[in-house]
């Protein structure tokens, strides 16, 4: 009986624990899903389709604000979102370096992708 008793409660802690690190995980993007971070991405849709397109200096500072945390660009580049809007990932990858940003994280493997 104390045995079993034992289970349970060790089963019930670990059960709290997996639903507090469920809802306490959050995304790679803190709070915020990758796709509602990949709204505010908006004034990158045309730079993210064609690499020859100039990149909005609004995008720019999106994008600089998300590289911060460069696993949540990276999810949301990979997101839903991004990808039913028709982006590019192989060109969205390129958008920190078509902004110009010196502190970009070169290097980063995102998927099976490479940002230059």
């Amino acid at each position: 009986m104390e045995a079993s008793m034992k289970f349970v409660f060790v089963l019930g802690v670990l059960l709290l624990v997996g639903l507090a690190g469920v809802n306490g995980a959050g995304s790679a993007c803190g709070k915020a899903s990758p796709d509602d971070e990949a709204m505010k991405l908006a004034p990158c849709a045309s730079a993210a389709q064609d690499d020859k397109a100039s990149v909005p200096e609004s995008c720019c500072a999106q994008v600089k604000r998300m590289g911060k945390n460069p696993s949540c660009l990276c999810a949301v580049m990979l997101s839903d979102t991004a990808k039913s809007s028709g982006i590019k990932v192989e060109t969205a990858m390129t958008i920190p370096k078509r902004c110009g940003f010196a502190d970009r994280p070169v290097g980063y493997k995102c998927g099976g992708y490479t940002l230059p």
